[in-house]
């Protein structure tokens, strides 16, 4: 027996062996906000509902910018009759996609990497055709969903230099990992390439299915009273922002207010519950700041919106024209320009934005996105747009155009998994 496999059943026994104590283990990250605790048996293969008579695809995406990414595709599925379940380990995720999901199609939370876990999942779903987003090669879960008989792919496949590198250091594991997977439709040529590398028996460069997500919904009633809030006053946005981020917002709102005193600045952490303590920081530069959460509109004092809540990201990028996106300021990889610019908003961005990084160029490429250092270069930049209708709309509009151009993502995938589709799967059984 090779090293891989030896490593890769010690994993398997080793999660097995771990399975009794897997209640502590939710249990310590419900403590920190991380489990739903009412629906704590999905963690542990026990199904929430009943499985649908028929026909099933398992689609599975880590969290909120991968299950984003896969409504295109599961809208397809729906629209052409097959049932859908999707999985993802995130609370933040499974409230949104009870929100975005289409009707028929079901969420559940992904069991944990066990071979009894995902044993009991798949004994009851019964998929016939996996999908799993992105880079989520979890050992056990890959294993059972091939041992069960469904037809197994990666889907929206990337693989950075970093982990690609680190693979090429284990390759009979990678290896061996990669054999439960009958294709791969990678993101770009360079993520096709480096699975290619590894020893994916079949790839195919399918395109980027976050360019196909329609822009993020917003309530109308809603929408209209925030509009009304801020009436005749300039607005910027600054989105998903983390940790030291929000000081350079703040800064930049200061400059920004120097030379037009009526901004408004709207900043939506990318955890809700940061909310509180953004608050603080605002009070202590002496700014007047309203939490979304507390029900509160704008007012005319207002200077800092702080908008801690989930799924409402439509309804303030409809209110802004220019938005900051978060997570590029700040080494965490950069959180998606796309739906900014699916709604022709002008995006300013730090120059972390390796997850995203090929939206980014696009976006910059094309004049929708601007690069920004700092606190001067975000107030500079707000100051001058919002100062020039022309050319902010101008902006936009480059915005949009530079993501629609790189769509069709869903169309090739529906192509590839054509004839791994359920019907046939179903026949074989």
């Amino acid at each position: 027996m090779t090293r891989a496999p030896v490593a890769l059943s010690a994993y398997a026994i080793a999660a097995r062996a771990a399975s009794p104590f897997a209640n502590r283990f939710l249990d310590w990250r419900a403590r920190r906000g991380k489990e739903d605790v009412e629906r704590r048996g999905e963690r542990l293969g026990v199904a929430g509902v009943a499985r649908p008579e028929g026909p099933l695809v398992w689609v599975h995406g880590a969290s909120v910018g991968e299950c984003m990414s896969l409504l295109p595709l599961v809208d397809r599925l729906r629209a052409g009759g097959t049932h859908v379940l999707m999985t993802s380990g995130t609370v933040t995720s499974a409230t949104l996609m009870a929100k975005r999901l289409p009707p028929g199609a079901i969420h559940q939370y992904a069991p944990l990497d066990s071979p009894v876990f995902a044993q009991r999942f798949l004994a009851h779903w019964r998929p016939a055709l996996a999908l799993f987003a992105e880079s989520e090669l979890w050992p056990n879960l890959l294993a059972q969903t091939k041992r069960s008989g469904a037809a197994l792919m990666l889907v929206n496949a990337r693989m950075s230099e970093r982990s690609f590198q680190r693979w090429r250091r284990a390759p009979s594991i990678i290896r061996s990992l990669l054999d439960n997977v009958d294709l791969v439709m990678a993101q770009s040529d360079e993520d096709a390439f480096r699975y290619g590398a590894l020893g994916a028996p079949q790839v195919l460069n399918c395109g980027n299915l976050k360019f196909d997500t329609p822009p993020p919904p917003a309530d109308a009633i809603k929408l209209a009273a925030m509009s009304a809030s801020v009436a005749g006053r300039p607005v910027w946005f600054a989105a998903s922002t983390h940790p030291g981020e929000d000081e350079y917002i703040l800064a930049a709102h200061r400059r920004i207010a120097e030379r037009l005193p009526d901004i408004i600045t709207i900043i939506a952490p990318r955890h809700p519950d940061r909310g509180a303590d953004i608050m603080e920081m605002a009070r202590m530069d002496g700014l007047s700041a309203t939490l979304r959460s507390r029900g509160g509109l704008p007012t005319r004092e207002t200077a800092l919106y702080v908008a801690d809540t989930l799924g409402e990201m439509g309804l303030f990028l409809r209110l802004s024209p220019v938005a900051f996106i978060g997570a590029t300021l700040v080494d965490r990889g950069g959180h998606s320009p796309i739906e900014a610019a699916k709604l022709g908003v002008a995006i300013l961005h730090g120059p972390h934005v390796r997850n995203n990084a090929d939206s980014y160029a696009a976006l910059d490429r094309g004049g929708g996105a601007l690069l920004v250092a700092g606190a001067e270069d975000i107030a500079r930049e707000v100051t001058a747009l919002v100062g020039d209708v022309g050319r902010l709309r101008a902006m936009g509009g480059r915005a949009y155009a530079a993501v629609e151009d790189l769509s069709g993502a869903t169309e090739r995938i529906a192509h590839a998994i054509a004839p791994f589709m359920p019907k046939r799967a179903e026949a074989a059984r």
